[in-house]
């Protein structure tokens, strides 16, 4: 076994279960690349509890602080790119050129979204009333729950974390535990890159920790990528509760 991976909650790396999960090569199945956690409600209830807090402190960086931070991500996982595509392969079987594909993709987004933390416009409007103007701020939802797939294990974290995170929110992360190693790998990247102790967390599992992760209500938006049968039932769940979500499917 190559690596044995932890939940990363507030700032540190644990865990908060004895259950864990196995991911096998897909090229040699006898092969263990990696054990992560089968984590429960309670981890993730630990999770959303330390973006909540972060919260309170995050909306009020300056975006173009938060863009920095994103910029500096981005440039790590330049210089990284050939380690980052080889993990994607061993752990989900993409063969090495499209492997480095995914990470591009990934790091091309992570650029063009630190750049648009200089240009978060808000709008001013004319008023009927003398001396007055209309004026609209863009802000921050809250917490985001960002569930991603097995397929683009680089790309499509951060397709939903970099927006999220530049925008003045915080996230919880959990991903598809057929690609434990990406999720690894790019929050060492934004840890190593200054994000502070709660703005983004990392909960491994599957249906279990998706589920309280997408019913817990202090989460105020859901972004989903992978099957119809989940996304319906996301989207069934986020309608009769009022939050927003974002379906890929």
């Amino acid at each position: 076994m190559r690596e044995t991976f932890q939940n990363y909650i507030n700032g540190r790396w644990a865990e908060r279960t004895d259950n864990r999960l196995q991911r096998e090569n897909p090229a040699n199945t006898a092969e263990i690349v990696c054990s992560f956690p089968d984590s429960g409600p309670e981890a993730v209830a630990d999770a959303v509890k330390a973006a909540a807090d972060a919260f309170e402190s995050w909306r009020f960086v300056p975006a173009p602080r938060r863009a920095e931070m994103l910029f500096r991500a981005a440039e790590i996982m330049s210089a990284r790119k050939e380690e980052l595509a080889c993990d994607v392969t061993i752990e989900m079987g993409k063969v090495l050129k499209e492997a480095r594909g995914d990470v591009q993709e990934g790091i091309d987004m992570t650029y063009y979204v630190a750049g648009e933390g200089r240009r978060m416009w808000g709008q001013t409007t004319p008023s009927e009333l003398p001396n007055k103007f209309n004026m609209s701020v863009r802000q921050p939802h809250g917490i985001v729950a960002a569930i991603t797939p097995w397929n683009f294990p680089i790309a499509i974290p951060c397709w939903k974390l970099m927006p999220a995170l530049v925008t003045g929110n915080t996230v919880v992360f959990k991903p598809s535990p057929f690609s434990p190693i990406s999720a690894y790998n790019l929050m060492r990247i934004l840890e190593e890159a200054g994000l502070p102790p709660g703005v983004l967390n990392l909960v491994f599992g599957g249906d279990d920790a998706g589920a309280a992760l997408v019913e817990d209500p202090r989460v105020s938006m859901v972004s989903f990528t992978g099957s119809l049968e989940v996304g319906r039932e996301i989207g069934a769940y986020c309608s009769r509760n009022n939050k927003r979500v974002h379906l890929e499917m």
